[in-house]
């Protein structure tokens, strides 16, 4: 509870939760959509394990040539662009909580660093008690920088989103290749490179062999161990941070234009966003997929750290954003068809539940793959894992819409809010209230 007269307080008058009837459905269900990308990357590269495992070990799984389909359609079709999507719709809803605040004349400002702190206090408990691959922590702290934007031109808000986007990817990664060179010279810089290389096998293998432990006290001191170990640490934790920044700057301007609250009005340039974007995400996530793969197979022999790959990496996340918006504005014009509609709203209850079902998806893998539940860490292949994934989603479908039936918010929703305002939000829904949908911003 706020102290009386706290800042919290005196905005607690004008600002208030968002009531079911003023959501927006296609925000709901478009989040919906996204969380599913964004369990599938999770599940694929991180919950399952494999990117713990030893190369040639990974290599051998993904060997057979269902394995490799599977793999190709994920880096082209999935990997970044869910969560680039999510990230989008993180804006996205900071734009409209503050636009209906400013139109109820009251600020925003305190009670929404408030949220960001219980958002940033579940992350550490998701990354520590749970796993380590948590996003609600980076969420928290960029939103804080995001609020520095809330009064910034049209003009300064994309300026800053594409320069973020298409100028940090290179920026970082040749500081990190480059400085250390200029500072101690090249031997010493790539002693130092082989030194963290190594100290990251052994941080992977260390933390493998924790999962793959029956003990789930094992399991999860390991898991926070890496946590701990990388938190931090990483120099491209910056590179990191800023594109998460420049996709909620992104979202943040299309929530001004109304871009999706306002489909209709907006249907020749969300036609464009699709054509363009497909466009401009095959191009370059296509000839990134067909160029790595050259590498791979020594046709290339392009060394991790060249000049080549260090701009073909950088290239990758103006596509990622061009692909992911390529979705964004597909799913959109689906949404205004009557028939569309009715398939993709299957996602909304799970999309206004994203928080609660985000956390279940981590609690409910860990039992799935560690080594105290059933054991699979380090085990499936891909597409095994794309079925398991797809299967604990769809049953988070059932039970979003089951929960939803009965009460106002998904739990964690609940206890967010609660504690954002300060006081137990009603949480049980009133005889004959409506159950409309989607995520807003609050």
């Amino acid at each position: 509870m706020s102290e009386p007269g706290s800042p919290v307080e005196a905005a607690l008058p004008g600002a208030r939760p968002v009531e079911v009837s003023e959501r927006v459905v296609l925000l709901d269900a478009l989040r919906g959509f996204a969380l599913w990308g964004v369990f599938m990357s999770n599940s694929l590269m991180w919950l399952s394990g494999r990117v713990l495992l030893p190369p040639d070990v990974a290599k051998a799984q993904s060997a057979p040539w269902l394995e490799q389909v599977v793999g190709a359609l994920f880096q082209l079709f999935v990997a970044q662009k869910f969560i680039a999507i999510f990230s989008f719709l993180f804006g996205l809803g900071f734009s409209i909580q503050f636009a209906r605040a400013e139109a109820r004349g009251t600020s925003l400002v305190p009670l929404y660093r408030r949220r960001l702190l219980v958002l940033l206090g579940i992350g550490i408990a998701h990354a520590l008690v749970l796993w380590t691959g948590d996003i609600l922590i980076s969420y928290a702290l960029v939103g804080f920088v995001l609020m520095a934007f809330r009064a910034s031109s049209n003009r300064k808000v994309l300026f800053w989103a594409v320069g973020l986007i298409t100028v940090m990817p290179f920026l970082v990664p040749a500081a990190i290749r480059y400085v250390p060179v200029l500072l101690h010279g090249a031997e010493a810089a790539e002693a130092a490179v082989k030194a963290t290389q190594a100290r990251n096998l052994a941080l992977f293998a260390d933390t493998l062999a924790a999962l793959s432990s029956d003990s789930i006290w094992t399991t999860q001191t390991g898991n926070a161990r890496f946590f701990l170990s990388f938190f931090g640490r990483e120099y491209r934790q910056v590179q990191w941070l800023s594109l998460i920044l420049g996709r909620f700057l992104l979202g943040l301007l299309a929530g001004r234009l109304l871009l999706l609250q306002n489909v209709e009005a907006h249907r020749p340039l969300l036609r464009r966003i699709l054509g363009w974007g497909l466009a401009v995400g095959l191009v370059l996530n296509g000839t990134g997929f067909v160029l790595y793969r050259l590498n791979a197979a020594g046709v290339l022999a392009w060394e991790p750290r060249s000049p080549a790959m260090l701009v073909l990496n950088g290239l990758q996340e103006p596509g990622y954003i061009a692909m992911g918006a390529a979705y964004v504005a597909a799913f959109a014009l689906l949404f205004q068809r009557e028939r569309w509609r009715r398939w993709l709203g299957v996602l909304t209850h799970v999309g206004r539940m994203a928080l609660t079902n985000y956390l279940m998806q981590s609690a409910v893998s860990i039992w799935i793959y560690d080594g105290w539940g059933l054991g699979f860490i380090g085990k499936l292949p891909p597409s095994r894992i794309v079925v398991i994934t797809c299967s604990v989603f769809a049953a988070q479908v059932v039970l979003s819409r089951l929960w939803l039936t009965y009460f106002r918010f998904g739990p964690v929703e609940w206890l967010w809010r609660s504690l954002t305002y300060g006081k137990v939000q009603p949480m049980r829904r009133l005889v004959g209230e409506g159950g409309g949908a989607g995520v807003s911003a609050s």
